[in-house]
């Protein structure tokens, strides 16, 4: 009787031993995941200071035409800005609800950043459409191309991350929280916040510089 008890405890405690390696490991995993995606955000901030550089250097170059000052419309772009800076609020009350397990509050506001995010994007092409219907495309002089490099570049990023939001929609939905759907939203959220701070970037040195 001793014997099978004996037997039956060290089968619980190898379990339970077992067990533990397995959170470990995932959590291991998900911190190289994280750290891994910090190296990505820091070559993805490389480019996107090539692209705030080649823009400084090419402002000046309008052929003629018109410049910052005279092309862009403040008010409208600081609707654009609060769209995003809105989402980026959103996405981390979303976060923290899903450290607290509150799954449809969790869904209400990742809904909420997805629909500001679009918001953004809708804005944007309008205002691209804009200025390529008035003549002023990215072939018109050296400051526009650098222009539409710079912002369209942020723009598909943000695209990106609406798709991959619509994605993690699907996996929450269908595996719920997992800690490697935990992981990935960790993820998509450094770059949607990494996104808000490339904005305000492109805010302060494209519109509001040119502006004043």
């Amino acid at each position: 009787m001793s014997t099978t008890a004996h037997t039956l405890n060290h089968g619980h405690a190898a379990h339970a031993a077992d067990h533990g390696h397995d959170h470990e490991h995932h959590h291991d995993t998900g911190e190289k995941t994280i750290f891994g995606f910090w190296v990505y955000l820091m070559s993805d901030l490389l480019i996107f200071a090539s692209l705030f550089v080649t823009y400084v250097v090419l402002a000046g170059g309008t052929n003629g035409g018109p410049g910052a000052k005279e092309l862009f419309d403040l008010k409208f772009v600081a609707g654009e800005t609060a769209l995003l800076l809105i989402s980026s609020l959103t996405f981390g009350l979303g976060m923290i609800a899903m450290h607290q397990k509150k799954v449809g509050l969790m869904f209400t506001w990742l809904v909420i950043t997805w629909l500001l995010g679009a918001g953004f994007m809708a804005m944007e092409i309008w205002e691209f459409n804009h200025l390529v219907h008035q003549g002023y495309g990215p072939d018109h002089s050296a400051f526009l191309s650098a222009f539409f490099a710079l912002v369209g570049t942020h723009g598909l990023h943000v695209s990106a991350g609406l798709l991959w939001l619509l994605v993690m929609f699907i996996q929450l939905k269908r595996n719920g929280l997992t800690q490697t759907n935990k992981t990935r939203m960790a993820c998509l959220s450094l770059f949607w916040h990494f996104l808000d701070l490339v904005w305000i970037g492109v805010f302060s040195v494209v519109y509001l510089n040119g502006a004043l």
